[in-house]
């Protein structure tokens, strides 16, 4: 016990003396469909990120369009943290009543889990003491469990008895975040 308690205080310690950044992306915020997320520093030049995308629309033009994804992730900054080009990795997990790309035409959807894994490109850079810009692009390869159910009736496509399996190789973050620094 006295080890955890240790071990709480000396992280919380840890953090009081780093920066830290809640962020918005604005680009998805303007499809309505929020993007939150907060970063700080673990390192001369490595950061630790963790975002929350949400789209919580049951429905556009008839499809549904439902997904929520939590994404932590490691970021290497190659100039200085929060300032310049820098690398991720994540890992992540996904939750979905979506219709794939490749079934737009069909009368198809999913409704599973999944989980990613990835990386992301970015850049960050400082508008003042307070605020900075994050731009980044990021993907890699989702592994989906659904189930496949007609759009029209309810009812299951699938053959499958319990849950199909799918994975592609995808581009499924993106944006601009807007940060502002809280230490």
């Amino acid at each position: 016990m006295k080890k955890l308690l240790f071990f709480i205080v000396l992280l919380i310690s840890f953090q009081l003396q780093s920066q830290t950044y809640v962020k918005v992306n604005a680009l998805t915020t303007l499809l309505s469909i929020p993007n939150v997320g907060i970063e700080t520093s673990i390192g001369e030049k490595s950061t630790f990120h963790f975002d929350i995308l949400g789209s919580p629309w049951k429905s556009v033009n008839g499809k549904p369009r439902q997904f929520y994804t939590i994404t932590p992730e490691y970021r290497y900054h190659f100039k200085e943290k929060f300032n310049g080009f820098y690398l991720g990795a994540h890992i992540g997990a996904s939750l979905y009543k979506f219709q794939k790309w490749n079934y737009l035409n069909t009368d198809y959807s999913e409704h599973g889990l999944g989980y990613f894994v990835g990386g992301t490109i970015g850049y960050q850079t400082k508008i003042n003491d307070k605020f900075m810009l994050d731009c980044f692009l990021g993907g890699g390869s989702h592994q989906g469990f659904y189930k496949g159910y007609l759009i029209s009736t309810g009812e299951r496509y699938d053959n499958a008895t319990n849950y199909n399996k799918s994975g592609e190789w995808i581009p499924y973050r993106g944006g601009v975040m807007i940060s502002y620094r809280i230490n």
